[in-house]
């Protein structure tokens, strides 16, 4: 909190928070008072959170590459006249089921088109070694806005109507605009390569995770925990209503339990996780919260329940904000932004996804079948443990670093020229060629990673000695773009590759371009 940029984000943040927090639970609410429908109800947080599916992804690319500020604000004033708009139509009694979902996916969109760029600018107001630390910070004010927001909204509910609380959603994110005024997002560093576009762009970030090994584990685990733990919180208002018989400020009281839960584990989260381990954590994280489930599927003793949900709101906040912090601390900064982006289309996209499906098993089975379901499915994810294991990345794989040699071309291609192929020769002691294959079959995986499609390993049949890499790269752009996200790490790992060189040798490099 020292870090000026830092504190003005997140306090903005967090009133964008609450707001969003009461905007989603009125408009649960209203749902279930207009339809009575557990399908309906459970489409709400669909509408809130599949636009981070459709649209996070491409907002991560134009957070990465245009100006991070521009992008922020433009979203924001578009939520604010969506959310203007929904408050006028409800206190005209206007608001119908259809009308509120596509007005809150309106709203859910624009929180995804500025997510990434948002929490990439948080990323660069704090040194690496704080970020950790600020990502949960960050995680605090959004869990303690699902906790105070819930409960504020309820009071609203009851008193005034829900037109108001979309007043004060309107509020908020107009509070979160002026933050991001004051304290912009820093410009990316100027470059003399050219511009990555959209598609190029998204598909450069869908290869960079599939070829990370480290990115690709969270990833994998996000969408497992997220659509198992997803049925919690979609079928809430139907619990709270047909379980337990509670109101609108009940309902906002068994969210806010969930919140508070998740703030306390919060504010312990560092330390629970330098002692215990990734691995420890997640997993008892997911047994709670599976348990939780399974309390709220059979109980209709409310204290019990609110104690449940304070243990399950903990163990959300912990399981997630651990995927969260090892995606962005695993991801260098080229592609942060858009590792972020990936992290929030696999939580919130299976959320959405989720909540759908946990609400249509619920409509047609009954709701303790779907939470029992629900919490099976969470236990079963424990064992994607062993094929994709959690760690956090080190700074020498995100710390980019110059290439080996400068370009020897006798004319540089225009960008979009291409293919380009890339052999790279090396002629190695013969006794340690064993050794050498093993090394060399690493730097597929950063090879790929960074942008080439295609990477194989050849042997000279005239030179038993001599071995040549060669990959294929999408145009002389993506090639330039490859050269410069090369890591520490990389750098490390071709550095045992040339140890196996012949005495007095070099390795050579050729580039090619395809002919049209």
């Amino acid at each position: 909190m020292r870090h000026a940029p830092f504190r003005g984000l997140w306090q903005s943040g967090g009133a964008y928070f609450i707001g969003n927090a009461m905007q989603a639970m009125a408009a649960s609410w209203m749902m279930v008072e207009l339809t009575g429908s557990s399908f309906l109800a459970a489409l709400v947080q669909t509408a809130v959170f599949l636009p981070m599916f459709l649209f996070a992804l491409p907002a991560g690319v134009l957070a990465d590459t245009t100006d991070r500020r521009r992008l922020i604000l433009v979203a924001l004033m578009v939520q604010a006249c969506t959310a203007s708009l929904l408050a006028a139509l409800v206190m005209a009694g206007l608001a119908g089921p259809s009308s509120l979902l596509f007005l809150i996916f309106v709203a859910g969109s624009c929180t995804a088109v500025l997510s990434p760029a948002w929490n990439s600018a948080i990323g660069d107001s704090v040194p690496r070694a704080e970020l950790p630390q600020a990502i949960v910070a960050v995680a605090i004010a959004y869990n303690a806005a699902r906790a105070l927001g819930p409960a504020l909204a309820g009071v609203v509910f009851a008193q005034l109507g829900a037109g108001w609380i979309f007043v004060i959603a309107v509020a908020t994110t107009l509070t979160m605009l002026a933050g991001i005024r004051r304290w912009p997002p820093r410009p990316h560093p100027p470059s003399r390569l050219p511009a990555e576009r959209l598609w190029g762009g998204i598909l450069s970030a869908l290869r960079f995770a599939r070829h990370s090994r480290v990115i690709l584990a969270q990833l994998v685990r996000t969408v497992a925990y997220s659509a198992a733990g997803s049925a919690l919180w979609a079928l809430l208002p139907v619990i709270g209503q047909r379980q337990l018989g509670l109101g609108a400020e009940g309902f906002g009281l068994l969210m806010g339990c969930l919140g508070t839960g998740a703030v306390c584990a919060g504010l312990v989260i560092g330390r629970l996780r330098a002692s215990a381990g990734l691995e420890p954590l997640v997993r008892t994280g997911c047994v709670v919260f599976a348990l939780v489930m399974l309390v709220a599927a059979f109980s209709r003793q409310r204290l019990l329940v609110y104690a449940a949900l304070l243990f399950g709101g903990g163990a959300w906040m912990a399981v997630m904000s651990t995927f969260n912090t090892a995606t962005q601390t695993s991801a260098p900064p080229w592609v942060r932004a858009r590792a972020t982006a990936m992290h929030t289309l696999c939580a919130l996209g299976s959320f959405a996804i989720g909540s759908a499906f946990w609400g249509a098993i619920a409509s047609l089975f009954g709701l303790p079948t779907a939470l029992c379901a629900a919490a099976l499915c969470m236990a079963s994810g424990l064992m994607l443990a062993r094929p994709f294991p959690l760690r956090m990345g080190g700074t020498t794989e995100v710390s980019p670093v110059a290439p080996w040699e400068d370009l020897f071309v006798a004319q540089e291609p225009e960008p979009e020229a291409g293919p380009v192929a890339v052999e790279i020769g090396y002629r190695i002691r013969p006794e340690e060629t064993a050794a050498f294959l093993e090394a060399v079959s690493q730097l597929r995986a950063p090879r790929r990673r960074d942008g080439a499609t295609i990477w194989r390993l050849y042997r000279d049949l005239g030179d038993p000695s001599r071995y040549v890499e060669r990959f294929i790269v999408t145009s002389w752009a993506d090639y330039l773009h490859q050269r410069a996200r090369a890591t520490v790490a990389d750098h490390e790992l071709e550095l045992v590759v040339r140890g196996f060189m012949l005495e007095g040798e070099a390795v050579t490099t050729q580039h090619y371009i395809a002919e049209r």
